[in-house]
């Protein structure tokens, strides 16, 4: 099955941004649209909720001036994530917003929801919902959404178990739509390894935190430089969901990451913005096991570029074999 055009048309890299909580804000995004890649961030990084409007009346705008003093190479299209899960008390006013500014790609987590793909789908938009197993991926397409992204093992953030290999392997059994994959990608050639298994295209977080774009204070960036997937632990103490986060600040929270407990999943806190979910992300560093590929800190198109060259030598040293 082809690509829907908004994830063909306009994208020189096989990639999506992921968006970050807190991390991901409107400079970011649109530095990322303008390399070439979808750009993306979690509604609820625009807080109180009318700053919201804000980013999407600035993002577009940008953007579309972009496109205009480009024509022969437009930015790529932008994304926005809705926390589905109960606890998301701003989702309505959330989507109304995405609906009125016809945001091109909403990307749906912890729940799936038969409404808010309908909302989307009505001015043409598209639905692409992360999953870490495939119950939950055929779950996700009988409610409507359009394309999956697959959080596998080594991915940043609430990351699921299994191995890249065995979720792609099992979604292609019976879905030809649009797949991204998300785990421990951070250079071209794991870009290239990712359609190579099945996906279409790449889902990249952990990386684009050490960017100069991204809201993480300057140790944080740093952190994503200095350390690797040795240095990252797997706990569902800070938000209720298992996710990856970096050993160091956990240590610095006064914390001993090799003997944390395990966390109340009925007592996530993903909607109001209140203290739990923030402090969570901001003193508790997550990311992703890819880390290691971080070598600097930089801006968002420099690391873009890096990852061109990357993907287009990976592919050259395949053909040539």
């Amino acid at each position: 099955m082809a690509l829907p055009p908004v994830l063909s048309q306009n994208l020189r890299l096989p990639v999506v941004g992921s968006p970050l909580f807190i991390i991901s804000n409107p400079d970011l995004v649109i530095a990322q649209c303008k390399a070439g890649i979808v750009g993306a961030f979690p509604a609820l990084n625009a807080r109180p909720e009318p700053v919201l409007e804000e980013w999407l009346v600035r993002i577009t705008t940008e953007l579309d001036a972009y496109n205009q003093a480009n024509p022969n190479q437009p930015a790529a299209p932008f994304a926005v994530n809705q926390i589905v899960h109960g606890s998301n008390q701003r989702l309505q006013h959330d989507l109304e917003m995405c609906v009125k500014y016809k945001v091109p790609i909403v990307i749906t987590s912890l729940g799936a929801k038969e409404f808010v793909n309908e909302a989307i789908h009505s001015y043409g938009g598209i639905v692409l919902h992360d999953i870490i197993n495939n119950r939950f991926a055929k779950k996700a397409i009988e409610k409507g959404a359009d394309g999956l992204i697959a959080v596998a093992a080594g991915a940043g953030g609430h990351a699921g178990t299994q191995s890249p290999f065995a979720l792609i392997q099992e979604i292609r059994e019976w879905f030809d739509g649009p797949v991204l994959l998300s785990g421990s990608i951070a250079n071209g050639a794991a870009v290239l390894a990712a359609q190579a298994m099945g996906a279409d295209l790449a889902y990249i977080g952990s990386a684009f935190i050490a960017t100069d774009e991204a809201n993480a204070d300057a140790a944080y960036k740093q952190a994503i430089v200095d350390y690797n997937a040795d240095d990252i632990i797997y706990s569902s103490l800070f938000t209720g969901v298992h996710g990856n986060y970096l050993k160091p600040s956990i240590i610095a929270a006064g914390l001993d990451p090799d003997n944390l407990p395990e966390s109340d999943p009925t007592k996530m806190d993903f909607g109001s913005g209140g203290d739990t979910d923030s402090k969570a992300w901001k003193d508790i560093w997550g990311c992703g096991q890819g880390i290691g590929a971080v070598h600097k800190t930089g801006p968002a198109a420099e690391y873009i570029a890096r990852l061109k060259s990357e993907y287009a030598a990976a592919r050259d040293r395949l053909m040539a074999s």
